[in-house]
């Protein structure tokens, strides 16, 4: 899809939205970033076979962290796929064009978000998560900023389709979920330790 789009559906699109194809670079950075998650998620599944079995709480930090960019990814996907080929296929200048340039975008920028903070957790060993399984207030976690809560409801959320594990399994009395992020955080914290928002 993203090969047709590059060589022939940015100029057509162009013609149709009556936009220059320089307006038209938040297409290309969507379909880039969508690449190069893909070719990150492959490895998080070989990744995730080489957790020790009985390190449950950094599995299940590893399965909410790459489920959570799974979901993401899922979604930027569709938008820049099927939502793209409504304008594709339009006859002339859609009103709503402006929309699906900012949902595009925002969808781009928290996917990138999503997998940072996977491959910044994946090169630290996982180690947010203590040893009684709950995650470091020192975490080197960044902001997720710049996202929008449009769009963040998918299937999957937090799960990671490897094992079917999900993160939601965790004691609601010694967590709180961000309202921003769903991330759950230890109960002690102010601060949501994924996206820095306060509680």
């Amino acid at each position: 899809m993203w090969e047709k789009v590059q060589y022939c559906g940015l100029e057509k699109l162009s013609d149709i939205q009556c936009q220059p194809e320089s307006q038209l670079k938040f297409i290309t950075e969507a379909w880039l970033q969508i690449v190069e998650c893909r070719r990150v998620l492959k490895w998080t599944y070989a990744y995730g076979y080489y957790l020790p079995e009985h390190e449950h709480a950094k599995r299940q930090f590893f399965e909410y962290l790459q489920g959570e960019a799974e979901s993401g990814l899922e979604r930027l996907h569709q938008c820049a796929e099927k939502e793209l080929q409504v304008y594709l296929n339009a006859e002339g200048p859609s009103k709503d064009f402006n929309e699906f340039r900012t949902k595009l975008a925002g969808l781009t920028s928290v996917t990138r978000n999503y997998f940072e903070n996977l491959v910044r957790a994946l090169e630290n060993g996982l180690s947010d998560v203590d040893s009684h399984g709950n995650c470091s207030r020192t975490g080197s976690s960044k902001s997720v900023g710049g996202g929008t809560s449009k769009g963040r409801g998918g299937k999957g959320k937090g799960s990671s389709s490897r094992s079917g594990g999900s993160s939601r399994n965790i004691d609601d009395s010694s967590h709180w979920s961000c309202e921003h992020c769903t991330f759950a955080n230890i109960r002690l914290a102010t601060v949501c330790q994924m996206c820095q928002q306060r509680r």
